[in-house]
């Protein structure tokens, strides 16, 4: 019985001695290795993320300083057609080659040259350029329609001589058998990556022409470095490392700083296939390594665009890769040395610790294996160990009653707590949705009043003087005599708009009290009512370029307050001018309709402005709402609803952002 005891007891001290050492050990040889590669994996995704964003910003640049050219070239010949020199020198040939040469080498342009419209050539920097030119190009073709135009072109060999054999001979390249480019049974390049600007300019006798100058970026080697010189700073890239930038015709290096040995630049190199495919054919942006001619680089390629439209080169730059793998090899060799070293010295002290700890374990699993086998007088007794574990040893009995008496009085107070949390939460949620509603209510109650208040003051202010002005028109009427009648029309508009404006305060008490404050109303034309309101919108439509278009075919009454109506009409005509700020055309129609089995009246009022989205379309009848800022109130859609549905119609409205808007109001027969 004692050997089978003694068999029983070590059997787990055993296996807590290995779990102790497992767990003392794991986490430096297992754990801590595959967290430290995961880390090193994810700094390398990051190295690498970190290089394309870099190699995409220094293309920004690039990119940017090629726009600078197009722009820079346009203004140029566009000022110097426009300017008075050239104005002053246009009736005489001589004088105006002279200045064209000297602008030329001021603006360090290659070609400048002015035609006429029909391509026949009137002046040119060089004697050698031909009579005709051509005028198919776009940048041509805009400056025949009267605007100013800039892009780049390619140039066929003949182009270019008809402009200068010196250009023609520039443009011509060698091309150098390059790995993984795209076979090829040609053996030179001979077209031209244009810069080509054109303006109108207005020469003899009032003639019309066309200004023409140019850069052709074959072998333009100022270009390349000055891109590189932009991009690629001293000190801008780690020791090794070599920024390059290069364009490309097609995929062949026509201006570079690429070197195929020293010395000697990689004109007339081909760029890699995958390269070719992915910027020319797809028309994407290359951010990536590539091959580029003996080396590979951190790239970045973009596609070049004529001015037909077409991809036609690639602007590239890009560093050299190999210093950042090296870089990248010693980091990594470094973390791994230093790792190994901290391992052989950390083990030792880890397995010293783990026997002072799992020996006194041993002990306490032995006592716990006597009291299960009935001896509850077993005791752990002394041990070495002076911290937590001994202690352990010392009150495991004790703990062990408490922790189940102290288990279940937790668990029972934790019922109770959860059903308290929950009545609680629940009369939260039912306060704040009393609070969300009555704060509600306590905001409209507070527009509402303060809408009563203003209105007061409005009415007692405004009433006086327009008492005094409806006197006065009497007077003027009684004054004029029998001319007033050459003028009743204008008289009865103004007798109309002041009993307007003593109106206002009144609809503002109606939208708060809209059943208290009806006016009288009457049968009416809803065309002629329309009609009416056009005098009063003229001053808002002639400060903006509208074609106003009445459409009446309504041949039926409708009963309301003239005046409402009229102030409804008016309200979205002025919303109709505020959505057109740089013109368009406004529709007011008049027709009979038909809705839910009830005849009446539509009146459309129809614009083509900015438009409003489905979300705005949906708010635009609420109180308040505005999409005018601080130059509205939000009432006057809100308050033309209440007119209208008072007198038991309806309005709405459709839109969609840059298509305009258009408002329906109906209104039932007059009985």
């Amino acid at each position: 019985m004692v050997e089978g005891r003694s068999k029983d007891a070590f059997r787990p001290a055993r296996s807590v001695r290995y779990r102790l050492l497992a767990i003392a050990l794991l986490p430096m040889l297992v754990v801590l290795p595959l967290l430290l590669g995961v880390t090193v994996y994810r700094w390398n995704e990051k190295f690498d993320a970190t290089l394309i964003s870099k190699v995409n910003g220094d293309l920004t640049i690039a990119h940017q300083y090629l726009a600078h050219i197009l722009e820079n070239t346009g203004e140029h010949v566009t000022a110097l057609g426009a300017s008075a020199r050239f104005r002053d020198a246009a009736g005489d040939v001589a004088a105006l080659r002279g200045l064209l040469k000297e602008a030329r080498a001021r603006l360090e342009l290659d070609f400048l040259y002015v035609m006429a419209p029909d391509g026949r050539l009137v002046v040119s920097v060089t004697s050698e350029t031909a009579d005709a030119l051509r005028t198919d190009w776009p940048v041509i073709r805009d400056v025949l329609t009267g605007k100013a135009a800039t892009g780049i072109d390619i140039f066929d060999n003949a182009d270019l001589e008809r402009l200068s054999p010196d250009l023609a001979a520039r443009a011509r390249l060698p091309l150098v058998q390059t790995p993984n480019a795209v076979p090829t049974d040609r053996t030179e390049e001979t077209r031209g990556m244009v810069v080509q600007s054109a303006s109108p300019v207005t020469l003899g006798e009032g003639r019309a022409g066309v200004i023409v100058g140019g850069i052709l970026l074959n072998q333009n080697l100022v270009f390349i470095d000055t891109i590189n010189d932009l991009v690629y700073r001293e000190a801008s890239l780690p020791e090794g490392s070599q920024g390059t930038a290069t364009l490309f015709l097609d995929d062949v290096r026509i201006s570079t700083n690429v070197r195929l040995f020293e010395g000697r630049r990689a004109l007339g190199t081909r760029v890699s296939s995958a390269v070719r495919s992915a910027v020319l054919g797809e028309g994407r942006t290359w951010l990536d390594s590539a091959f580029v001619v003996n080396d590979w680089y951190v790239s970045a390629y973009e596609p070049i665009i004529d001015s037909f439209g077409r991809r036609v080169g690639m602007l590239y730059v890009g560093f050299l890769e190999a210093p950042f793998t090296a870089a990248k090899y010693r980091t990594a060799l470094t973390i791994a040395v230093v790792f190994l070293a901290i391992t052989a010295a950390s083990v030792p002290i880890f397995l010293r610790w783990a026997r002072g700890i799992f020996e006194p374990l041993e002990r306490v699993d032995a006592t716990i294996a006597k009291v299960e086998g009935g001896d509850l007088s077993a005791r752990t007794g002394p041990v070495d160990s002076q911290d937590e574990i001994g202690r352990v040893a010392v009150h495991l009995d004790d703990l062990l009653g408490q922790l189940e008496q102290n288990d279940q009085e937790l668990r029972r107070w934790n019922e109770e707590l959860n059903a308290r949390v929950d009545e609680r939460t629940r009369e939260l949620k039912l306060a704040n949705r009393q609070l969300e509603a009555t704060t509600k209510q306590l905001i409209l109650s507070e527009k509402l009043a303060a809408i009563g208040e203003i209105t007061a003051g409005v009415a007692h202010e405004i009433n006086n003087p327009i008492a005094v002005m409806q006197g006065n028109l009497e007077v003027v009427r009684a004054i004029v005599g029998e001319k007033a009648e050459l003028a009743k029309v204008e008289f009865r508009l103004l007798d109309e708009q002041i009993q307007r404006i003593s109106q206002i305060v009144t609809k503002l008490l109606q939208f708060a009290k809209p059943e208290e404050f009806a006016g009288f109303a009457g049968r009416h034309a809803p065309g002629m009512a329309v009609a009416d309101c056009m005098p009063l919108v003229q001053h808002l439509l002639a400060k903006a370029t509208i074609d106003v278009q009445l459409e009446n075919t309504a041949e039926r009454l409708v009963l309301m307050n003239r005046t409402e109506l009229q102030q409804v009409v008016v309200n979205l005509v002025v919303n109709a001018i505020h959505a057109m700020p740089d013109g368009g055309r406004l529709t007011i129609a008049t027709r009979d309709g038909e809705r839910s089995g009830r005849s009446g009246v539509e009146i459309v009022v129809s614009d083509t402005g900015v438009g409003m989205a489905a979300d705005v379309v949906a708010k635009v009848f609420d109180p308040f709402f505005t999409t005018k800022r601080q130059e509205g109130t939000g009432l006057g859609l809100s308050i033309s609803q209440t007119l209208v549905t008072r007198q038991g119609g309806a309005i709405s409205a459709t839109s969609s952002p840059g298509r305009g808007a258009s408002f329906t109001i109906w209104l039932p027969e007059a009985a």
